[in-house]
């Protein structure tokens, strides 16, 4: 027996208009989170800043227990690039803090708005009572 048998296809009828209602809702839910994104990413991009400046206090609080110490001088800017390690105690260390919702960008959100919405206006000018599974394949990756 092959590794990598193919798969049979899978052949369901789905009512027209449960199709046209998931869309819809995955349509709504689409928007809503595209607006809440910016909101999400100011409250993640102030998260990361506390992050970063528990980083240095950590650091500069442990940075006698420093190897590998290297440094850089830069004259033309007048600024002094200073590198070390440190081994850290994992449970002391400050929790990065975690994205917990996608980034949607403006051209991709355009994008699947109109792919949507254009699918929408399509099945509901059908008078097929149910969806074949070439169009369900089309739009599956949608809901």
């Amino acid at each position: 027996m092959s590794r990598y048998q193919k798969s049979k296809a899978i052949s369901v009828k789905i009512a027209t208009t449960k199709v046209i209602k998931a869309l819809e809702d995955k349509l709504t839910q689409f928007k809503k989170d595209y607006s809440a994104q910016e909101a999400l990413e100011k409250k993640f991009e102030k998260e990361q800043e506390a992050y970063r400046k528990a980083l240095i206090e950590y650091a500069l609080a442990n940075a006698k227990l420093a190897t590998n110490f290297r440094t850089s001088y830069r004259s033309w800017n007048k600024v002094l690039n200073i590198d070390f390690d440190i081994s850290v105690d994992e449970s002391k260390l400050p929790k990065e803090p975690v994205r917990n919702y996608n980034v949607i960008g403006s051209h991709e959100y355009s994008e699947t708005v109109t792919e949507i919405e254009n699918a929408v206006r399509i099945l509901k000018m059908t008078d097929e009572e149910v969806v074949s599974t070439s169009t369900y394949n089309a739009i599956a990756r949608y809901l």
